[in-house]
């Protein structure tokens, strides 16, 4: 049937991204638009998107909010980066030098209010609807059916609508990654527009504060996480970080939806420089060639990459005690990240004690992760825990086999090489438990052994690039949800 669904989010390709948050939202829109659901995104206009607001541009302001949190809101509706667009204009908020969260000292101490502003004018649009760009008195209105709030930035907007009225739209609160919540001091609650009956512990109440994560999973309809598996580690404390008890007792309406990638952005036949399918794999082939030129490298065996943020979650810490009998075996490495100096370092310790064997670029560079999916042998992600993941996807879709950590979204999407597996022609990489040291290095011996086999190699890349990884499936899960709770 379809109806109509605000996203409400900090970011979205192609406008803003720190990171796989903004995938989502940004993809989302044109894949439910083929399930008859129209998707609106409403997103802080920070000082990069406020041209857009312009003379010209094409946005027209459709709502005024005369106190949001020390001055004045507007929201503009437009189309940008194909998508249509509420863009929440407060200078006062939104309008400051650095990234959505933080400048040059740090987090901005004002992120409290200033995406529970964010949260404030999706959960009016949810309730009132908002006029059409243009629309003369008396038209109808925009007003969607479901709000859909993404992460703790939009997680008070569930609890603006249970606790300040509904108005008849629905909520759905999903948690790409639980380990960022949203804190704030009780002594907030007041200038948060929360009530004093609500703070306690089966509400608001969290550890003695805040949190607009644990609002929006307390107080939204259903909630979503980015994989089936991620959903059930979130009710145990090791993945839970403190909000265990909360999803656990919310269990009834916790699901998993995977999810999916850009398959016309990511794709082996579509690259301009030695493309290849599953059925005609010589590119791949020179693709290996060319990346171990561009990185140094001559190795005899599997060439590994990876292509991470260099951090603990990421298990890169794992790897120099790892990596040793991998490469006296005859395997290689090639590394493309940033992040923790201390893993950076790392990293280049292993390129100095393994040279023409490992090689490092400190850095991100779009292109270049493309030529290493596309010349790699395998694709490393030892994650300590992974919500979803979009890097072993990108593997799949390239012959470039997983080898994973079995967490999150990595065990929903990567079929371990079992022997059943294997029989049945089924397996598309490898993966470990638990993730340390010693189960990397037995998941590297194994794909040393696979690797030699030539002919289960050449099937398993087979089946890994057979996997559907787009939107597709994902979407009709989104609106069988988003039917339900209209229904």
């Amino acid at each position: 049937m379809g109806g109509r669904v605000l996203s409400v989010a900090s970011e979205a390709v192609p406008l803003v991204k720190t990171g796989g948050l903004a995938d989502v939202v940004g993809a989302l829109p044109a894949a439910l638009a083929a399930e008859g659901w129209e998707m609106r995104v409403l997103l802080p206009a920070y000082r990069s998107l406020r041209p857009l607001l312009a003379k010209g541009g094409g946005f027209a302001e459709v709502m005024r909010e005369d106190d949001l949190w020390g001055g004045p809101g507007r929201v503009y509706a437009g189309e940008s980066g194909g998508l249509s667009l509420y863009l929440l204009d407060a200078p006062h908020l939104f309008d400051r030098d650095g990234g959505p969260y933080n400048g040059s000292g740090g987090d901005f101490g004002d992120n409290a209010q200033r995406f529970a502003a964010l949260s404030w004018i999706g959960a009016r649009i949810g309730r009132e609807g908002v006029a059409e760009p243009g629309a003369r008195a008396g038209a109808a209105l925009w007003k969607p059916d479901v709000l859909h709030a993404h992460d703790w930035q939009a997680g008070f907007a569930p609890a603006y609508l249970a606790l300040h009225g509904a108005g008849g739209c629905a909520s759905v609160m999903t948690v790409h990654n639980i380990a960022f919540q949203g804190h704030a001091p009780a002594a907030l609650l007041g200038d948060l527009r929360l009530p004093a009956s609500a703070f306690h512990a089966d509400a608001l109440e969290y550890y003695g504060g805040l949190s607009s994560l644990k609002a929006g999973l307390v107080f939204a309809d259903r909630i979503i996480t980015v994989s089936p598996n991620y959903a059930a580690e979130l009710m145990r404390p090791a993945y839970g970080l403190g909000l265990e008890g909360v999803i656990a007792a919310r269990a009834g309406v916790v699901s998993g939806i995977l999810n999916g990638i850009d398959t016309a952005l990511w794709s082996p036949e579509a690259e301009a420089q030695n493309p290849y399918s599953a059925r005609a794999m010589a590119g791949k082939a020179k693709a290996r060639a060319a990346l171990e030129a561009e990185f140094g490298l001559s190795v005899p065996g599997p060439l590994a990459v990876l292509v991470s943020r260099l951090t603990d979650q990421k298990g890169v810490d794992l790897l120099p005690a790892a990596l040793p009998d991998f490469i006296a075996a005859g395997g290689g490495l090639a590394v493309l990240g940033s992040g923790d100096p201390w893993a950076e370092a790392q990293m280049q310790a292993l390129a100095a004690q393994f040279p023409g064997r490992v090689a490092v670029r400190i850095g991100y560079d779009e292109g270049l992760s493309h030529r290493m999916f596309q010349g790699g042998d395998a694709v490393l992600v030892p994650s300590r825990f992974e919500p979803c993941g979009l890097t072993q996807m990108y593997g799949l879709r390239y012959g470039t086999l997983p080898l994973v950590a079995a967490v999150g979204g990595l065990a929903d999407t990567v079929i371990h090489a079992s022997p059943a597996a294997l029989s049945a022609g089924v397996a598309t990489g490898i993966t470990f438990w638990p993730t340390d040291a010693l189960a990397l290095s037995q998941a590297l011996r194994q794909l040393i052994r696979l690797y030699a086999d030539r002919p289960t190699w050449a099937k398993m890349r087979r089946a890994a690039m057979a996997q559907d990884n787009s939107w597709t499936e994902s979407a009709r899960a989104y609106a069988a949800l988003y039917q339900g709770l209209r229904a």
